[in-house]
C-alpha cells in the first residue's frame, strides 16, 4: 500500500482567513464616529448587537445562498390555476426577518403608533443598520427600503394610513401569501415606470377607472402594465395610473378585501445584471382593485415622497457597499504576502487601499449628513431646505463613485475577487442599480436645478454650511469659490449641472471631513478631490499623504 501523502501536491498557505464572525459596527471606526456625530449615539448598544449578529459566518452565508438560489416565478399551480407567485430560497426569508426585526423597514415611524414625537436621530439609527446589512446582502433591501418609504406617501390618505401603517410598524416578517389582514407584518413595493415612459411617468398609459364615485380613498380598477415592478410578493404597492383627473397615486394590495388574489399578472422576472436575490418583474393589471391616495392628478407629488426616502437609502446603502468592498480589500491585503512583504505594506498597494478608504469615508460622511437632515426637517426649515437640495446631490455622487471603487477593490483580491465564492463580484454587480433606480444621474441633476428654481434661497443655506469649513484648506476654499462662480452664471446651467452637482457633493463631503475627521483624512481628500484634476483612477495619492493613518481607520477592528 502506498501512503496517500505521497500524492499530496500542495498545502494551502498564504491565503487570508474568511472575513466573518466580526462585529460590523464595532469594527468600523468611521461608522461609529458618524453615528455619534449625527446624533444616534444612544442607539450604540442596539447597533452593536445587530452588527455582531449579521457578521456571523451563518448570516454571511445566507447572503451567498440568497444569490445562488434565485427567485422562481410560479405562474400556475399544478392544476392550471393562475398563481402569480414568486418562490424564494429560505435564506432570503431569513435575511428579511433579520432586517425587519431590527426595524430597517420602518422604525423611524414608530411614533405614529401613539402620536408621540419622533425619536431623535431615528433615521440615522435605521440607516446605520441598513449600511451594515447591505454589506452582507443588498438585494433583499429593496422591499425593506420601499416599505419604509411608503409611509410618508400613505399619510396623504388618513383612512388608508390608519389601516396599513400599523401593519408596517410590526417587527415580524410574515412571508405567507395571504391577505394582509391576517398577517403579523407586511411589506410594500412600488410600480411607476412603463415601457414607453421610464423616467417620464407622465407618459404612463395605465388607466384607473373609479368604482362608484371614486375620489380620495375610493376604489378604482386599474388596467395596464408596469415595466419594472420590484418585489412582486409584497403585500401592497404604490402605483401610478391615469385617472379621469390626471396621473394619480394608488394603493394596490396583493389581495382584495374579499380575500381574492388581486388581478396582478406577473409576466416574467427580470434577468438583471445584479440584485439577483430580489425579484423584479414585469406585470399587467387586469382591472386590479386599488384605492386612491389623495386627490386625482396629484400622483407625482404623492409618490415623490416615497422616492425621496428611497433616494436617501440609495446613497447610504451604496456607501455601505463601498465600505464592504474596502473592508474585503484591506482584510485580504493585510494577510496576503507577495515578494516577501504583506500586500498592504507594498507602496503601490498601500496607495490604492488608502485612496479607496478615503473615498469610502467621504461617501459615508456625506450620506449620513443628509440622513441627519431627514431627522430634523420637520422642526428646522434650514435642515428641510438642505434635505431638498442635498438628497439628489448625495445620491448622484455616491452612486457614481461606487462601481469604479468596487472594481478597484475587487482587483486588490486578484483572482480571489473574480470568483463567485467570494462577495467582491456580487458587490461589483450590485453597485449600478442604486445609480439607476429612483432616478438616474441626469434626473438627479435636473432635480437639483428644479429645487433651486423653486426656492433659490435654499442654495444660500447650503453654501452657508459649506462656508463653516472655510480657512482650513486652500484647495477647499478655491473649490468653494469656483462653485459660487458657477452658480452666478445661469446661462447653460443645465448642460453644466453634472459638473456643478459633482462639485457640490465633493465640497459637502470635504466640509464634514475638515470639521470632524483627522487631518490626514481631510487634507488628503481636499488635496486630491478638490485641489487637482484627480481623475477616475485610484492609487494616485501624492507624496506626503499619511496613508497609514487613513488605512488605520479602515482596518477591521481598528
Amino acid at each position: 500500500m502506498t501512503d496517500a501523502s505521497a500524492f499530496a501536491t500542495h498545502e494551502v498557505f498564504n491565503q487570508p482567513p474568511a472575513l466573518e464572525n466580526y462585529n460590523l459596527y464595532r469594527s468600523d471606526k468611521v461608522l461609529t464616529e458618524t453615528v455619534a456625530r449625527e446624533g444616534a449615539g444612544d442607539a450604540e448598544a442596539s447597533l452593536s448587537a445587530f452588527g455582531a449578529r449579521i457578521g456571523t459566518a451563518e448570516v454571511i452565508d445566507l447572503g451567498r445562498q440568497a444569490n445562488a438560489y434565485l427567485p422562481v416565478l410560479k405562474s400556475f399551480d399544478r392544476f392550471g390555476h393562475r398563481q402569480d407567485r414568486v418562490e424564494f430560497h429560505p435564506s432570503y426569508h431569513q435575511l428579511m426577518a433579520l432586517s425587519m426585526a431590527q426595524g430597517l423597514h420602518g422604525s423611524p415611524w414608530d411614533h405614529l403608533r401613539d402620536g408621540s414625537a419622533p425619536k431623535p436621530a431615528a433615521v440615522v439609527e435605521r440607516l446605520a443598520g441598513t449600511y451594515m446589512m447591505t454589506q452582507i446582502e443588498a438585494g433583499h433591501g429593496c422591499p425593506i427600503t420601499m416599505t419604509n418609504a411608503a409611509v410618508p406617501a400613505l399619510l396623504f390618505q388618513d383612512d388608508l394610513a390608519h389601516t396599513w401603517i400599523p401593519r408596517i410598524l410590526s417587527r415580524d416578517y410574515d412571508p405567507r401569501f395571504i391577505p394582509a389582514s391576517g398577517k403579523t407584518g407586511v411589506t410594500f413595493g412600488m410600480g411607476m415606470t412603463e415601457k414607453q415612459g421610464g423616467t417620464d411617468v407622465r407618459a404612463n398609459t395605465t388607466v384607473a377607472m373609479p368604482v362608484g364615485g371614486g375620489g380620495p380613498g375610493g376604489e378604482y380598477h386599474i388596467t395596464g402594465h408596469k415595466w419594472f415592478f420590484s418585489a412582486p410578493m409584497c403585500d401592497a404597492f404604490l402605483v401610478l395610473a391615469q385617472a379621469p383627473g390626471g396621473l394619480s397615486c394608488f394603493l394596490l394590495p396583493r389581495f382584495t378585501p374579499d380575500g381574492e388574489v388581486n388581478a396582478i399578472r406577473i409576466q416574467r422576472l427580470k434577468d438583471k445584471v445584479g440584485n439577483k436575490s430580489n425579484a423584479s418583474s414585469e406585470v399587467e393589471f387586469q382591472a386590479a382593485s386599488a384605492w386612491l391616495i389623495g386627490e386625482e392628478g396629484r400622483g407625482v407629488r404623492n409618490i415623490i415622497e416615497m422616492a425621496t426616502y428611497t433616494r436617501l437609502d440609495c446613497a447610504v446603502a451604496t456607501a455601505g457597499m463601498m465600505r464592504g468592498a474596502v473592508a474585503q480589500a484591506v482584510h485580504h491585503c493585510s494577510y496576503r504576502t507577495v515578494f516577501q512583504k504583506k500586500l498592504i505594506d507594498q507602496p503601490l498597494m498601500s496607495n490604492v487601499l488608502a485612496d479607496l478608504a478615503l473615498e469610502s469615508e467621504a461617501a459615508t460622511a456625506l450620506s449620513f449628513r443628509v440622513a441627519r437632515s431627514f431627522d430634523r426637517a420637520t422642526s428646522d426649515e434650514t435642515e428641510a431646505a438642505f434635505r431638498r437640495i442635498m438628497t439628489p446631490v448625495a445620491k448622484y455622487w455616491v452612486c457614481k463613485r461606487a462601481p469604479n471603487l468596487a472594481y478597484e477593490a475587487m482587483e486588490c483580491l486578484g483572482g480571489n475577487g473574480y470568483v463567485e465564492e467570494g462577495i467582491a463580484g456580487r458587490i461589483y454587480r450590485e453597485m449600478p442599480v442604486n445609480a439607476i433606480w429612483e432616478g438616474s444621474g441626469n434626473v438627479m441633476c435636473l432635480d437639483v436645478l428644479r429645487a433651486l428654481g423653486r426656492e433659490p434661497e435654499a442654495l444660500d443655506i447650503v453654501l452657508a454650511e459649506f462656508e463653516t469649513a472655510r480657512g482650513q484648506s486652500k484647495a477647499y476654499d478655491a473649490a468653494l469659490d469656483d462653485l459660487k462662480e458657477g452658480f452666478s452664471d445661469m446661462a447653460g446651467l443645465e448642460g453644466r449641472s453634472r459638473q456643478l452637482v459633482e462639485t457640490m457633493a465633493k465640497i459637502a463631503a470635504g466640509s464634514i471631513l475638515l470639521k470632524h475627521a483627522p487631518e490626514a483624512v481631510s487634507n488628503a481628500y481636499c488635496a486630491t478631490r478638490l485641489g487637482r484634476d484627480w481623475g477616475d483612477l485610484y492609487g494616485t495619492l501624492p507624496v506626503g499623504v499619511d496613508q497609514r493613518a487613513i488605512l488605520a481607520r479602515a482596518m477591521i477592528g481598528a
